[in-house]
This record gives C-alpha cells, structure tokens and sequence, in this order.
C-alpha cells in the first residue's frame, strides 16, 4: 500500500518576530503629519473618550505613535494616526514612552486607524519585504484585530476585522452606519459637522445604547441648555402662582 502525505499548508507567516522594547537611544523615524487634518481627528476621538471617562492609567491611546517589532532581525516602527492598546506595562520611574512594542510592553494594539492622505496609499500597502507596508505590518506580524481606514474628505469609512485565517475582512455597517468595536464596547461612525475651525466629516463613538459622546463643548452647551431649561420652568412656576393669587416669593 503506498502512503500518500498531504503537502502541509504554506505558512501565511514566513517571518521571525522579535519582541523587544527599542533601547533609549534608539533614533525614531521623524516623519511630520501629512496634513492639519490628522491630528485634529486624531484628538477629536481621544478628547471624547477622557470626557467619558473611558481612558484608564493602564492603557495606551496615542496617535502618529510608532508601533514596533524588529521582523528577520531588522526593527521596524509604523507609526498609525490612532492607536488603542487595552492594557500596557507601567513606563519605568521618569521614563517617557517613545514607542511601543506589543507582548514586550504589553498586549497587542486592540484597535490602529489610519486617515487617508493625497500621497501614496501606504496606508493598503501590503508590502511583504522590509520595510513592509502598513497593511502587512498590521495584519500579518503585529496581528492587530481592527484596522480602520477613513477618507476625511469623502467621509468614507472602511472598518477591518482580522479573521480566522490571518487576513482582513471588510465589515458591513449597521443600520444606523456604525461599527461596533467589541474591544471598546463603542460604536464607530461618521459625523459630519464643525469643530476647532475645521468643517467636515469626523469619526466619532456611539456608546451601547447608541449615545454620542461628546466632545467638551458640547457638553458645556448641553449644560447651557439644560440650566436655560429649568429656569424656564421656574419662570412658568411662578407665573402660575401670581395667576393663582399667591406671591411665590412667600412661599
């Protein structure tokens, strides 16, 4: 009887990945942003999650921060418009995070974002040579479960979510275009509207009753709002009593 062996599947992943957190000294890439657009979105995302209380010490929400991991002894560093690690190490004493290297400095980076630009594309490079593109770096060595990619101009939004086999998928929106991201426990979507001089589309958070977030002005005018609204009613209160006969000032 003659034996047949099954060729083993091809490995999706052909690098070795060192883990290890880059010495002080290391000299980080010092790329500038492309536009003003991607550290406005970029702040606009953290400064809802801090007024809602969501951001903890023991987790690293950055953005233009270099992710890194040196792949077939080479250090590589990708540094997204967002990033959201669910848990990290505490920073040593004084020391000031330059960059993050998962598993060495804690978990893998839950949720990156990147916000398109008029350049290149990087951002769907798939690149599998050093220095690698985003897309592969994210997807196949770092493994990062949600890859965003938004369109600032357009307001298109494509959300990723890494599958059983290693490979993003592209998700559908709900009903309301929102994607839940189930890390977060937040739904993602598009705004459109204005804030720090800048009219466009936004990315923003819904919470699981489907709640903006807000950002701090907003929740200032909410107050406005609502004081404006109980002096009213105070105002109605007291023109009834007069109408009624009584002085609501000796009450």
């Amino acid at each position: 009887m003659t034996q047949t062996l099954s060729k083993p599947e091809e490995t999706k992943n052909k690098y070795t990945i060192t883990w290890e957190k880059l010495p002080g000294d290391f000299k980080l890439p010092d790329a500038p942003v492309e536009n003003i657009d991607q550290p406005l979105l970029a702040a606009a995302l953290r400064e809802a999650l801090d007024i809602a209380g969501f951001i903890l010490a023991s987790m690293l929400v950055a953005s233009n921060f270099g992710l890194c991991a040196k792949v077939n002894d080479k250090t590589v560093v990708k540094a997204p418009d967002w990033v959201y690690v669910p848990s990290v190490l505490p920073a040593e004493p004084g020391e000031v995070r330059r960059s993050y290297t998962p598993n060495a400095e804690g978990e893998v980076p839950a949720v990156v974002m990147e916000f398109l630009s008029d350049t290149d594309g990087s951002e769907y490079s798939n690149k599998p040579t050093y220095s690698y593109g985003k897309w592969r770096f994210y997807e196949r060595i770092l493994q990062v479960p949600i890859y965003v990619i938004f369109e600032p101009k357009s307001g298109v939004l494509e959300v990723y979510r890494l599958s059983n086999s290693g490979e993003y998928e592209l998700q559908e929106p709900d009903t309301n275009q929102r994607f839940w991201i189930e890390s977060m426990g937040l739904f993602l979507g598009v705004w459109e509207g204005e804030k720090s001089q800048r009219t466009g589309y936004w990315l923003r958070w819904w919470d699981e009753n489907g709640n903006l977030l807000l950002w701090g002005a907003e929740r200032v005018e909410q107050e406005r709002q609502r004081a404006e609204e109980e002096r009213q009613r105070a105002d109605r209160l007291m023109a009834y009593l007069r109408s009624q006969g009584i002085d609501p000032d000796g009450i």
